[in-house]
């Protein structure tokens, strides 16, 4: 079937390739409505590889994704054909350590949709394990079930997080994720955010939401707007969400004494911070990677309706305008979150 291909670096196309589609008995196939525009999907375009992943062979991008069920497998009982899903992209083996132990997202045998050599979900459809496919409520669309992946890196941080209700919270960075852990942050029970980025467009967005406070760091130094708001004690959690090797340069200095800094980010090399500014803190230092066991809950929330995800989605794509879409992501235009290609126009 079609499919977007990413055939080397910088180059894409849609064409006709081959996809394995065998259904098991634990299997639903699925025909994709919406995918949206992933930051690692984009580095892979723009570089061909993130770290020791390199895109050897053509590889199908996208891992964001909704659509509507088609076929189940003979052992699925909780999903049925004409149910509107979105997909947790990653699949451990469960029978491994790391999936045992409830650290499935650490599996190193996991197989994650568009990370090389695994083909995404840029096409017609997929089949997909039943495990890790979630049914929609009748009043969250799809274009709201393809957010739920990038939602659920924040759901994941403010689960580690261990936020307090009232608790105030720094997020370094209003790209996508980084309000997506803000967003996590509130409802997980913060009284306030500060979102911080020195891109004014991103931060009228972030501050559309009551709670979200944003912050320009052109405008003066986010350690004494922390201080003034919290009349010196400092924020209770600081997410690092913009993977900035700059933004570790006093982050200690933002937190509360016994507060808790989540590593949300991903900086493009190593980097060093001061250790004994932690410790005179007894920070707390918490890191992510992807998530794990927080895809029903951040359904959940979109269908309570206290997390609003569509004022995000600043864009929507055609399914034969998907190198064009690719295109504008990789200019990284300052008032665009997230950017999402119609597959089917019908499953909606």
């Amino acid at each position: 079937m079609k499919a977007l291909v990413l055939e080397e670096k910088l180059r894409l196309s849609i064409r006709e390739i081959s996809l394995p589609l065998s259904m098991g008995p634990r299997d639903v196939r699925i025909r994709i409505g919406r995918v949206g525009i992933c930051g690692s999907d984009v580095h892979y375009y723009t570089h061909g590889r993130i770290g020791p992943f390199v895109v050897n062979a053509p590889m199908v991008l996208g891992h964001e994704a909704a659509g509507i069920v088609v076929e189940v497998g003979s052992e699925v009982n909780d999903l049925k054909v004409g149910d509107r899903v979105c997909m947790e992209p990653g699949i451990p083996d469960m029978t491994s350590r790391a999936s045992r132990e409830g650290h499935y997202n650490l599996d190193p045998a996991v197989r994650f949709w568009a990370t090389p050599p695994i083909h995404g979900c840029l096409t017609g459809e997929v089949v997909h394990p039943a495990a890790f496919t979630f049914k929609l409520p009748d009043h969250v669309s799809l274009a709201e079930g393809a957010m739920v992946e990038p939602f659920a890196v924040g759901m994941h941080a403010a689960t580690k997080a261990q936020i307090k209700p009232g608790a105030t919270a720094v997020v370094i960075g209003a790209g996508p994720i980084g309000i997506m852990v803000a967003l996590s942050a509130l409802a997980a029970g913060a009284g306030r955010v500060i979102v911080s980025d020195l891109a004014a467009e991103k931060l009228a967005i972030a501050g559309l939401y009551p709670g979200i406070l944003p912050f320009d760091i052109r405008s003066g130094s986010l350690a004494a707007k922390v201080a003034e708001l919290t009349a010196g004690w400092g924020a209770d959690v600081v997410f690092e969400a913009s993977g900035s090797p700059k933004a570790f340069e006093g982050i200690f200095d933002l937190l509360a004494p016994a507060g808790t800094v989540v590593l949300v980010g991903m900086p493009p090399a190593a980097i060093s911070f001061d250790v004994v500014a932690a410790q005179a803190k007894e920070a707390r230092i918490e890191t992510i990677f992807r998530y794990a066991n927080v895809y029903s809950k951040a359904v959940a929330l979109l269908a309570s309706g206290k997390v609003d995800l569509k004022p995000l989605i600043s864009a929507n794509f055609s399914f034969d305008e998907s190198v064009a879409a690719f295109e504008r992501a990789a200019q990284a235009r300052p008032a665009d979150i997230k950017l999402q290609i119609v597959v089917e126009e019908s499953a909606q």
